[in-house]
């Protein structure tokens, strides 16, 4: 019940003193109390009911009221029978904490307020059960196998008035009911639920996004192979588990509406491993064709393969398409060692490139990624170039093969869009890694092409940071070598020349690193670098000569400045 219901309530006799604009809060009860400090018995929500023995004078006032509105309370309500009215000091105090105050006529027993409003309570609490029973009958009657989860989703909508999502571990929106959510708060709260569920508490966890509350429920995986929570360690399934967020606070729903939302989250689960077996078909076909790559078959084998996949990845598309390699990569510290990240690189990477932000609409059908040990490879059909005339046709790679300049997939543009969230994921002791080849356009480059891939995922693991991936039109420039220089040659290469000047901005915040990096940057240039950094070109001047005191360096030699920009590289 609401407390506005109590004060249009008139055998109540309650006077309102302070606070209209919280009338529609919840009371989930009552309590009766002249304690000074009543906050063990207070558990939220309720409408406190005193007699004011509490107050001897206006200083016991302040710490009393702050106490009930910390707790949650729903309101005060202050008879009049002791003082005959009540005090203007705890107006005020129930005004600064936004605490509804009623004044209670000494005519009113509160053992009568206690009773409407149990009686009030225990009846909606009967009515909620009643109709979660109804729902639950009418959810497993009616989804999924009846629709998908929309249909369920739409019973939380048009029974709750319960705006929900079914969101991906990156923040694609999978299903819905209503108004869609934008990219970016899917992105954020998959970000948040990602990072909570990192933590190990238990869900629904809360999020807020622009003035929105929240309540994101983990979607837990069902399907063969899935180990039972308290055995599996949660970074094995927290980058590929679906969650359901709904538009609302669950913090003081009760037990039944709790358990109705956990009743949907196994359904739409059901869902989730209905759709699992739907790629079943997809991986086997890269399984079948990788291990024909892998293992050296003749072209006109692994061709005879790439025919039965194509109908399969790209169903109406008569002519043989492009291909393309991706290789993804999940590892995890030294304390997660044991974590196979094989199966998490395959579910991350079917749903990257299942997005149509980052592969193009209609692109679910066209996966095909298989797993073997801690690497997954994505088999990723492009469709076949148009049609272009003699001054139009694109130079071949070394590949042998004309990329197509629509379809084609770019390192890059496969993060953008995910990095956020499975950055929480990860959290600080795990790395996804990528690596993507040119085009193909024959049986005959697939081989090349999975080396390529390889050699770009390399690449990107010796870049910092969580999330990195790395093209094939990398393999070209100096970053080919970093990954292949000995950790401790880096280690002492980047300290020999970055130390000196980390030392020196720590003690005097001379910022010579950020300097070095936007002077390289800038080519040499002093005019742009000192514009970019905001500075008079003479104390650029001043911090590059310090940075050639400091380290033995010249910065006008080409020999030093790529010193210092494969140092920054690599550090």
């Amino acid at each position: 019940m609401r407390l506005r219901a109590l004060l249009d309530t008139e055998a109540l006799g309650l006077r309102l003193l302070g606070g209209e604009d919280e009338l529609d809060r919840s009371v989930r009860g009552v309590m009766t109390t002249d304690l000074r400090d009543p906050s063990r018995y207070l558990s939220g929500g309720e409408l406190v009911l005193t007699g004011l023995a509490w107050r001897r004078d206006a200083s016991d006032t302040e710490p009393f009221v702050r106490i009930l509105a910390s707790a949650g309370v729903a309101g005060l309500a202050a008879g009049e029978a002791e003082l005959g009215a009540v005090p203007d000091d705890l107006v005020e105090a129930c005004l600064r904490h936004r605490l509804p105050l009623f004044a209670v006529d000494e005519t009113v027993a509160f053992a009568t307020i206690t009773e409407h409003v149990v009686r009030q309570v225990s009846g909606e609490r009967a009515g909620d059960l009643a109709a979660v029973v109804d729902r639950h009958r009418r959810l497993m009657t009616s989804g999924p196998a009846g629709g998908g989860p929309e249909v369920v989703l739409d019973l939380l909508t048009s029974d709750l008035d319960l705006r929900a999502w079914v969101l991906s571990p990156t923040g694609r929106q999978i299903a819905g009911a209503g108004e869609p959510l934008s990219a970016r708060t899917g992105a954020e709260l998959a970000g948040r639920h990602l990072a909570a569920t990192r933590t190990g508490r238990p869900g629904p966890h809360r999020a807020e996004v622009d003035g929105t509350a929240y309540s994101l429920f983990p979607i837990r995986n069902t399907g063969r192979g899935a180990l039972p929570a308290p055995s599996r360690d949660v970074r094995e399934s927290v980058l590929s588990e679906w969650l359901l967020a709904v538009a609302a606070d669950a913090g003081d729903w009760p037990a039944a509406r709790l358990d109705l939302l956990q009743g949907v989250t196994q359904l739409i689960a059901v869902e989730r491993d209905r759709r699992d077996a739907a790629r079943a078909v997809r991986r086997r076909l890269a399984q079948e064709v990788l291990e024909l790559v892998q293992t050296g078959a003749a072209p006109a084998e692994i061709a005879a393969r790439l025919r039965v996949a194509a109908p399969v990845l790209l169903p109406g598309v008569g002519t043989a398409p492009h291909w393309q390699v991706v290789v993804a990569r999940v590892e995890w510290s030294a304390e997660g060692a044991d974590l196979s990240g094989g199966q998490a690189a395959q579910a991350l990477l079917e749903e990257i490139l299942v997005d149509p932000a980052v592969a193009g609409p209609d692109s679910a059908d066209r996966i095909a990624v298989a797993h073997t040990g801690e690497e997954a490879i994505a088999l990723v059909p492009l469709t076949a170039l148009p049609a272009q005339g003699p001054d139009e046709a694109e130079a071949p790679g070394e590949s042998g093969a004309a990329e197509p300049r629509d379809s084609a997939l770019h390192a890059d543009a496969l993060l953008d869009s995910v990095r956020t969230p499975l950055s929480a994921g990860l959290a600080d002791d795990g790395r996804l890694t990528l690596g993507v080849s040119a085009a193909v356009h024959s049986a005959e480059g697939l081989r090349g092409a999975l080396e390529e891939a390889r050699h770009a995922r390399r690449v990107a693991a010796a870049r910092p940071g969580p999330v990195c991936a790395a093209g094939h039109h990398e393999l070209a420039s100096h970053v080919l070598l970093l990954p292949f220089v000995p950790d401790d040659v880096r280690r002492a290469f980047t300290a020999r020349l970055l130390d000196p000047l980390r030392d020196y901005d720590r003690r005097h915040r001379a910022e010579l690193i950020e300097t070095l990096e936007a002077f390289l940057d800038c080519d040499g240039s002093w005019t742009r670098c000192a514009a970019r950094l905001h500075l008079h070109v003479n104390t650029l001047r001043y911090r590059v000569g310090r940075i050639e005191q400091l380290t033995g360096r010249d910065l006008s030699r080409l020999e030093d400045k790529l010193d210092f920009f494969l140092a920054l590289r690599m550090s």
